[in-house]
């Protein structure tokens, strides 16, 4: 339950002259993935955020071992690693279709109010949630 998996396909747009994927495209594969895994565990992003809650991302550490290249199917591998307070912790992973290991990443994010842009308390629905994941 604290792990999660979700494919995206390298588009055109996303890779140079060469066909290697732009290396500021792999943070919105990983926010793909972290999206996911909320969905995957009953959580809508978009309603949190209806609902006055952000969660921005406050630290990230990205390594990459191999290009992804156009036309590709990647995992995305997203973990939970950690929650404290109003703190979440994410790590990550990228793999191509012959489960080779692309990028690493570990991603710390903070849930704020969106009325005052200051750190809160996650809602108590996310709470039982990481009860769960503990």
């Amino acid at each position: 339950m604290k792990n999660h998996q979700t494919q995206v396909r390298v588009r055109y747009s996303e890779t140079d002259q060469m066909g290697v994927v732009y290396h500021g495209n792999y943070v919105p594969y990983f926010e793909i993935g972290r999206v996911e895994w909320l969905r995957n565990k009953g959580i809508s992003y978009k309603s949190m955020e209806e609902s006055g809650i952000g969660l921005p991302i406050v630290s990230m550490q990205i390594n990459y071992k191999k290009s992804a290249r156009y036309d590709e199917l990647l995992t995305i591998h997203t973990a939970f690693k950690s929650q404290s307070s109003v703190k979440i912790e994410f790590e990550c992973a990228i793999y191509n279709e012959a489960n080779e290991l692309l990028t690493t990443a570990a991603f710390i994010l903070v849930f704020i109010s969106l009325k005052t842009g200051r750190p809160t308390a996650p809602p108590d629905y996310i709470l039982e949630l990481f009860e769960t994941l503990i």
